[in-house]
């Protein structure tokens, strides 16, 4: 699994546990629904900037820390 795999399906699995929706990004983060629907889909290629990954795990009240704790990221290849 990629980085931007690994990336995604940790904030799906966050959304789904937290219930939060990407319009929720919007609303508590600011974040366009555009943008959490490209990286959501995987559609931007596997570039997602970190300051917008911080804006949306900040949104759920998770930090980067338990974000990337997770043993998904134990999983990486190129």
């Amino acid at each position: 699994m990629t980085l931007a795999e690994a990336v995604r399906h940790r904030l799906l699995a966050l959304m789904e546990e937290k219930h939060f929706s990407q319009y929720d990004f919007y609303l508590k983060g600011g974040i366009p629904k555009a943008t959490a629907s490209q990286i959501l889909s995987g559609s931007r290629s596997g570039r997602v900037a970190l300051k917008t990954l911080y804006e949306m795990i900040a949104a759920m009240g998770v930090s980067l820390s338990e974000f990337f704790t997770d043993p998904i990221f134990d999983e990486l290849s190129d």
